[in-house]
């Protein structure tokens, strides 16, 4: 069993921006694929960004790209989001999911994930 633990969240003005982090628990971390989504309100949970097992390759959904940016220690069992130039459309909150089994970086569904943490919201205000 894994858990993952976000923080970072809260409110942030357009243009602003943030580092959301994800803390996982296990001895296994170095070996999954770890990925970010977010549910706006009202809408369905869409998938952010992922970054493979090593940290090597990363992938974005379109509307992201230029301006959030995923990383990882291993070290320290954590993957990060780097969010800039925040916008409204931005807001929703934002969940760590990850991956088991040495996987690259891609698109997944909520139905690939294995494991989820329960979110932490992000608030751009205009």
């Amino acid at each position: 069993q894994v858990q993952l633990v976000e923080s970072g969240g809260g409110l942030v003005q357009a243009g602003g921006s943030l580092r959301l982090s994800c803390a996982a628990s296990g001895r296994t971390f170095s070996s999954y694929a770890m990925g970010w989504f977010r549910q706006a309100p009202g809408k369905e949970r869409e998938f952010v960004a992922t970054i493979s097992w090593s940290g090597g390759t990363t992938y974005y959904t379109d509307s992201v790209k230029g301006r959030f940016t995923i990383s990882r220690d291993n070290a320290k069992n954590t993957v990060y989001l780097q969010i800039n130039s925040l916008k409204p459309e931005d807001t929703a909150v934002y969940y760590c999911a990850c991956r088991r089994g040495f996987s690259s970086a891609s698109y997944y569904s909520d139905q690939s994930m294995d494991y989820w943490g329960k979110g932490t919201l992000v608030i751009v205000s205009s």
